[in-house]
């Protein structure tokens, strides 16, 4: 009698259980393990992040889900839902269960709970974790749209050597102040007008989603701690108007992050996204840090190109994903 080939594996796929399932014990392992991933990848301390899944874990508060085998839990993502948007705030398996049909289980778990429970007509979701391949098949994949991404980093050693621009004569660059976030959103809006990034984050397409972006850099830990003293604003010497930005955080001791860099479409190509990413740079290496990342998007080519000229080199390649009902 011939295997049912589909139904084997079928039957050997873990179950899909909802986080609120589960214990804190349960997925405390399986934490661990991806603390250790995010450190030793991406120089990156995850442990305020795990510890904010443990407690609403254990709170039974956390929509998203685990999926379990022999009573073990060898992965997980949570979901947020804000207004009609979802997010998929993260996604992990365990190391020895990194296949696309373990990650799609989640997936495909994650989306339908958005659209049809929790009534998002959007999600989105960037996955550093998610092992992905070029021609790999995504669940509702009529209504998603795959944005590659790429996570950069440098070495201390090549930030040290960066030469001042030829905007560091010329821009009146100042240190940040948090007075001056209404104008930054504004700008982050305009800069980000028909841009890739704006159909990945949809809080770039406004002023106030923008923020709300900033908002969220600042006040939580999702892309490290905020560093102001390597963040800057270039202004315009006539006007005083916000020209250009470049914000920082620390990932982890030792490890800095660009979280945001951009600079307004008048201003472009006269050297103004460099001398504001190298001051940022420099000051993450003179604060002690050993290396600094930023991720972007493969198709923005020209800041791909800026960055590896800088001297960034790729460490992840990793899918931005966004579904919207059609």
């Amino acid at each position: 009698m011939p295997l049912d080939m589909a139904a084997l594996r079928e039957a050997s796929l873990p179950e899909v259980v909802h986080l609120r399932q589960i214990t804190v014990q349960a997925i405390h392992p399986l934490l661990e393990e991806e603390t250790a991933e995010w450190r030793d990848r991406l120089r990156w301390d995850f442990r305020t992040s795990a510890e904010l899944v443990r407690r609403y874990v254990g709170l039974r508060s956390l929509a998203g889900f685990a999926l379990l085998e022999g009573g073990r839990v060898s992965g997980y993502t949570y979901l947020v839902a804000e207004r009609r948007k979802g997010l998929i705030g993260d996604l992990y398996l365990r190391s020895f269960h990194e296949h696309p049909e373990y990650q799609n289980l989640l997936l495909e778990a994650s989306v339908r709970e958005l659209f049809e429970e929790l009534g998002a007509w959007r999600i989105e979701a960037q996955l550093m974790m998610l092992r992905a391949k070029p021609d790999w098949e995504y669940p509702f994949a009529s209504q998603l749209r795959v944005y590659p991404r790429l996570f950069m980093s440098i070495d201390a050693w090549r930030i040290q050597a960066l030469a001042p621009g030829r905007a560091a004569r010329s821009a009146l660059i100042m240190e940040w102040r948090a007075e001056q976030a209404e104008e930054v959103a504004g700008l982050i809006a305009e800069a980000y007008r028909g841009h890739v990034d704006s159909e990945i984050n949809d809080q770039y397409q406004t002023a106030s989603g923008a923020r709300r972006f900033l908002t969220n850099i600042m006040q939580h830990s999702g892309c490290g701690v905020f560093f102001p003293s390597a963040s800057f604003v270039a202004l315009d010497a006539w006007s005083g108007r916000v020209m250009g930005v470049s914000l920082a955080s620390l990932l982890a001791q030792g490890s800095g992050h660009i979280t945001q860099i951009c600079v307004a479409p008048p201003v472009r190509r006269r050297g103004l996204g460099y001398e504001l990413l190298r001051r940022s740079l420099t000051a993450l290496a003179e604060a002690g840090c050993n290396s600094a990342s930023l991720t972007v998007t493969a198709a923005n080519t020209q800041a791909v190109d800026l960055y590896r000229r800088v001297g960034f080199e790729l460490v992840v390649r990793f899918p931005a994903l966004v579904w919207e009902r059609r």
